[in-house]
């Protein structure tokens, strides 16, 4: 048997394929701004999750920090609380 096999053979369902999954895999790869400089060097599985986990742990940083940083200049602001709730709505659309 070949090791090309599909994994809804292997586990007997209907699914993806290695193909599909390498796929994947490449489109993963090039959303991570590391990798979006045309760099074309091929990198496993592993890596691609690795440097995305990394790159989604620091996309959440940048958010609280800018969060915090919006909530500190709405509470100088002077708006009132109706305002704030305005500015807020808009911004989480």
């Amino acid at each position: 048997m070949s090791s090309r096999r599909s994994r809804s053979t292997q586990s007997g369902s209907p699914g993806i394929t290695d193909d599909h999954i390498m796929d994947l895999m490449s489109k993963l790869q090039a959303l991570l701004p590391e990798h979006r400089t045309g760099s074309s060097k091929r990198m496993s599985a592993d890596e691609v999750l690795q440097d995305s986990c990394i790159y989604i742990r620091r996309l959440h940083q940048q958010v609280d920090g800018l969060s915090e940083r919006l909530a500190r200049l709405l509470a100088m602001s002077g708006m009132n609380d109706a305002e704030v709730a305005v500015v807020r709505g808009l911004l989480h659309m």
